[in-house]
């Protein structure tokens, strides 16, 4: 049972005179084929129609889409499938497509084909592989399709159809040009809110909520038309709308699986229903999942098949996924600067979702002439910042090392919960003038590098103090990195990195003295320190402390130095805490006043710099022994 916005045509056929010549019998369309083929300026293209009314309706309604007959850009070589299906016309159409034809065969060697080796040619080619849907399978095909995107100077196309008149109607459409006056774009997508370009005819996901989406695509000429929403083979949803893939006037196979439609109303508003083949457009792009899928691994029968409904409408090229994908902000960004600047649908398409994706999502069906420069893709790979920043905040909130009333849990958790969406590949297309983001994380650092050291000049031993045990505890050491140095007392140390076993643990470095013990502390890409001081002094001295900062990031660095705790109500230091800049090369330094009371006990003593950047505790430690007075005179 089908509801009336089903019905072919839809009522939006133009009496512009048509530019294709429709035959119903195949001998007078063959002969119709050698003449346009003959002659120097012929002016309409023959096209078979195999009785089919809604081929012809089609080719009505694409009369004020094209303009002057031209021969598509032949590709370097070609393979038809199937030959002995197609009447011989369309075959003679076809044929000048590709300049060499190949056998079947060599789509067996996909890697072989398109390097060349298959027919002992060699440098860049083009390939299109022709034939009816049937003959589209995956074993045959997707092997094709993931050598060409290793290999992006190839251009891959395909022709196809339904069966043979379908085919014949698509191959016709490639020998016109879009008019002059077609140069809408439009872009309609149900899942990518808040997206918006000047430019173009632009619907994003609030906006197909609220706006007539039907009379707004069926009324306009579109030269490239993208649609985008959720759906199966058979259709795209865009809020209530839904852009159909039924063809009702094509018979069903009822041993295929059939959307709900095929036995009752469909599940969506019926006067929202937008048919595909009725949308007049030279190019559609059909980004949803599974929408072009290749024939045996279709969810439906081919009757309710949207590209299949595409290619028996008004376009003469249809950019399809024939897989699952993640599209989103980021190739919506790169597709709308390539349809603007007259370049390829399905390579800017795939440029993009290559940085998502393991395999190729798009192909193109029909041979597309498209040449202008793909536009810069959007850059889509985070700072280094952001992610050292989040794996910190990960090992600090999500294991054991801070207790679950500590007071620095609140802003770090909102932090992270910032971080986490700033990394994600739509914040990042988004945000292309990444310096504000920047400097807005680098501003929320600053802030809690200052309180991380504050707490450390309160009480030194705090937990975050611990937190080299508390990782370790969860790493492993590497033994293949361990490196002999020498210790700031002269003496034999080891140089060694604890890698982690858990997400709620860092890699740690830490450096060992045969003498001193353990002498430095750091999580990996964060500061080192150097502690210039003398070995010791008499009771009641006072000491200038240098430490030296190393492998910093230029900017802001929190510095501390405390005593040993058993010695700690002997002494004092000065300032407690020190802002030190950071030249361009990591590197840095200030210095400390190390005040002995009279009454500290000679003993051998320890003495600690602590630095605070980007949510990183580094430590260096030295010994320091105080002398008594009385034996110094």
């Amino acid at each position: 049972m089908q509801p009336e916005p089903h019905g072919p045509g839809g009522g939006t056929a133009t009496l512009t005179p048509s530019p294709f010549s429709l035959f119903d019998d195949a001998g007078s369309y063959a002969a119709a084929v050698d003449t346009f083929l003959a002659a120097d300026a012929p002016t309409s293209v023959p096209v078979w129609t195999g009785e089919r009314t809604d081929l012809a309706a089609a080719a009505e309604r694409a009369a004020s889409l094209y303009g002057e007959v031209r021969r598509p850009a032949p590709r370097t070589h070609g393979v038809l499938l199937g030959p002995d299906t197609l009447p011989d016309g369309l075959s003679a159409l076809i044929a000048p497509c590709a300049l060499t034809w190949l056998d079947a065969d060599a789509l067996a060697a996909p890697l072989e084909l398109l390097s060349g080796t298959a027919d002992g040619t060699s440098g860049p080619r083009t390939l299109l592989v022709a034939g009816l849907y049937e003959h589209f399978t995956v074993d045959l095909l997707w092997p094709l399709v993931r050598a060409a995107a290793r290999h992006p100077e190839v251009r891959l196309s395909f022709l196809t159809g339904r069966d043979a008149a379908s085919l014949a109607w698509f191959t016709a459409k490639q020998y016109r040009a879009p008019a002059a006056d077609v140069h809408e774009v439009g872009l309609f997508t149900g899942v990518d809110r808040g997206l918006s370009r000047d430019g173009i005819h632009l619907r994003n996901e609030a906006e197909v909520a609220t706006a007539d989406v039907r009379a707004e695509m069926l009324g306009t000429r579109w030269r490239r038309l993208m649609l985008q929403g959720h759906g199966k083979d058979d259709s795209i949803n865009l809020a209530d709308f839904t852009v159909c893939g039924l063809n009702e006037t094509v018979g069903r196979d009822r041993t295929l699986v059939a959307p709900i439609c095929a036995t009752s109303t469909c599940y969506k508003p019926v006067d929202k229903l937008i048919q595909l083949r009725d949308v007049r457009a030279t190019e559609v792009v059909l980004s949803s999942c599974n929408n072009s899928p290749f024939a045996d691994a279709a969810v439906y029968d081919p009757k309710y098949q949207l590209m299949l409904n595409a290619i028996d409408g008004t376009a003469s090229d249809v950019i399809g996924a024939i897989t699952v994908h993640a599209s989103t902000r980021p190739e919506n960004i790169v597709w709308t600067e390539a349809a603007l600047a007259g370049s390829s649908s399905v390579a800017a398409l795939n440029a993009s979702i290559g940085t998502s994706e393991p395999f190729p999502a798009y192909v193109q069906f029909g041979l597309g002439d498209d040449t202008g420069d793909l536009p810069e893709l959007p850059a889509v790979e985070p700072e280094p910042l952001f992610l050292t920043t989040s794996a910190r905040l990960t090992a600090y909130l999500g294991g054991g090392l801070l207790p679950p009333n500590h007071a620095l849990r609140p802003r770090l958790g909102k932090l992270a919960a910032k971080v986490e969406g700033q990394v994600s590949r739509r914040d990042l297309a988004v945000h292309q003038e990444r310096g504000p983001v920047l400097r807005s994380l680098k501003d929320d650092l600053q802030s809690l590098d200052m309180a991380v050291a504050t707490a450390f000049v309160n009480d030194p031993e705090n937990e975050l103090s611990n937190a080299y045990a508390h990782f370790g505890e969860r790493s492993r050491i590497d033994l293949d990195g361990v490196t002999p140095v020498r210790c700031q007392c002269g003496r034999p140390a080891e140089r060694y990195t604890r890698r982690a076993l858990v997400p709620t643990a860092l890699d740690t470095e830490g450096v060992v003295c045969t003498r001193c013990g353990d002498v430095a502390f750091r999580l990996l890409d964060s500061p080192s320190l150097l502690i210039h001081s003398e070995d010791g002094a008499l009771q009641g001295a006072a000491n200038e402390v240098r430490v030296a900062v190393r492998e910093a990031r230029p900017g802001i660095l929190r510095l501390g130095l405390t005593f040993a705790s058993y010695g700690r109500a002997g002494c004092t230091i000065e300032p407690e805490l020190r802002k030190v800049r950071i030249a361009a090369d990591g590197t840095g330094e200030t210095t400390f006043t190390l005040t002995l009371s009279p009454e500290i006990p000679p003993h051998g003593y320890y003495m600690t710099a602590f630095a605070v950047q980007d949510l990183a505790v580094s430590i260096a430690r030295r010994n320091f022994g105080v002398l008594s007075a009385a034996d110094g005179d």
